[in-house]
């Protein structure tokens, strides 16, 4: 089979809605070449364990690559994903050069790339995520291996937002906590958060394919027992009561079921949202307030944000 490359010169801060387009539209997974990766200070704790290859990276902005299968519908759908990718300015996104351009691949060039930029990262004091072609072994008898397939699903867990929201769950998931995961995508939060102890996790997205393929991540990490995917938009119809919702989405479409969160979530519960640009920060932590949450915990990391908020407690804000 022949496939064709689409490549996007953007910027950091597209990288995730830009990733989900890609996905949207039938590509198999993304591959980020960010050169503030070349040099990112890394502590000796957490970080990729191999090498970056200079030479696979821009001098400047992200590239993001996808590939899709070659067929006679492959223009329109090149032309979809350009409209769509140019859409995200309407939320304030900067595209930066927004450059597309198409090459042809073959299909073992395709998962040679693959195999080339993802390799096991160890993403906090517990979770590690390796491919599932690495033969990694752990370090720590405590420690949580998740396996994903970049071939699943879009993303492979290493964005500075799931990193944030997987150190979130680390730190304040308790054992035996209901957990919901609006936007699953990979399912690896869900997958985090079944590892890490809890009762059990509803995982949802309102796109069939991540559903698809959430469930395959799922199976793969042996937590089908914990986790049950659905399709579902956000939080409509769900009663919960859970302990902690998480939800790494953009900063637009988190605004819009803060509401929900309140209701779903216990008294005291957590919710934990990422994938929120510096100037939306403010807006969603006061969407947050007027909905009966406290501020636990603000992360950031690089140009995002993540924010720990309790569901009507007496938590000191910060």
């Amino acid at each position: 089979m022949k496939w064709s490359e689409i490549s996007i010169h953007t910027t950091q801060e597209a990288v995730e809605p830009i990733s989900n387009i890609l996905h949207e539209a039938g590509a198999s997974g993304v591959v980020i070449e960010d050169p503030e990766d070349l040099i990112k200070e890394r502590t000796s704790v957490f970080g990729e364990i191999y090498q970056l290859d200079p030479n696979d990276y821009p001098e400047e902005g992200v590239l993001i690559k996808a590939y899709l299968p070659v067929t006679s519908f492959l223009g329109e759908t090149v032309d979809e994903v350009k409209e769509a990718i140019n859409n995200l300015m309407t939320y304030d996104i900067d595209l930066g050069h927004n450059h597309v351009t198409i090459s042809e691949v073959n299909e073992e060039e395709w998962a040679t790339a693959w195999k080339k930029y993802y390799k096991p990262v160890k993403i906090s004091e517990k979770i590690t995520i390796t491919p599932t072609w690495e033969d990694y072994q752990p370090v720590s008898s405590d420690e949580v291996i998740i396996e994903l397939d970049p071939g699943m699903a879009f993303g492979t867990g290493t964005h500075p937002t799931t990193v944030m929201c997987l150190q979130a769950i680390e730190k304040y998931l308790n054992p035996g906590d209901e957990v919901i995961d609006v936007g699953t995508g990979s399912g690896v939060l869900s997958i985090a958060a079944a590892h890490l102890g809890a009762k059990h996790v509803q995982a949802f997205d309102l796109d069939e394919v991540a559903v698809s393929s959430a469930n395959i991540n799922v199976k793969l990490n042996k937590a089908a027992e914990k986790i049950t995917v659905k399709q579902n938009n956000l939080l409509n119809g769900i009663e919960g009561p859970a302990d902690l919702i998480v939800g790494n989405l953009l900063a637009d479409i988190i605004l819009r079921f803060v509401p929900d969160a309140a209701r779903v979530l216990k008294q005291d519960g957590l919710f934990i949202t990422s994938g929120i640009i510096q100037g939306k920060k403010n807006e969603v932590k006061e969407e947050l307030k007027q909905n009966g949450f406290t501020i636990v915990e603000v992360l950031e990391m690089e140009d995002w944000v993540a924010i720990i908020a309790r569901n009507l407690s007496d938590s000191k804000e910060v």
